[in-house]
């Protein structure tokens, strides 16, 4: 790298540098304020959380159903597929046919997916009791009551 490069380096970035100097400055200054400015005690009050002067009571531990992972996953899932097709919607031009079919086969292959997991009943969100029910072939289907 030549002088001349290095120099045009420096002038290009030497706002960022400055930025980032400022930045770890002033979080060591808080640190640094906070050390001196807080307080001392060792009591034993002091060093348990704070819990707005209610008793915790039971566990934090919730069971929560696995359809809210379920979601969860979905999110990410489908999140992804938005960057990706996003990223290849700035790119449709250079991408040209190929690109769209490669864009395309990704949506066929997302749908398969999503098509299978309706399929078996995956994504079905109603109590194991009503899906019985739906499936007992001794409902009658057209008063939805048991046949005698």
């Amino acid at each position: 790298m030549s002088m001349s490069t290095s120099t045009e380096v420096i002038a290009h970035h030497w706002a960022f540098a400055v930025f980032l100097i400022v930045a770890v400055g002033l979080c060591c200054l808080m640190l640094v304020g906070g050390w001196f400015l807080g307080g001392r005690a060792k009591a034993r009050h002091k060093n348990i959380p704070f819990e707005s002067g209610i008793d915790s009571v039971g566990t934090a531990r919730l069971r929560l159903s696995a359809k809210f992972y379920l979601v969860a996953m979905f999110f990410v899932i489908f999140d992804v597929e938005a960057l990706y097709l996003y990223a290849w919607s700035t790119s449709i031009r250079e991408s040209g046919w190929i690109g769209f079919v490669e864009a395309a086969i990704f949506i066929l292959v997302l749908l398969a997916g999503l098509v299978y997991l309706v399929r078996i009943g995956a994504l079905d969100w109603t109590p194991a009791r009503s899906r019985r029910e739906k499936i007992n072939p001794e409902t009658d289907s057209r008063t939805n009551r048991h046949t005698q």
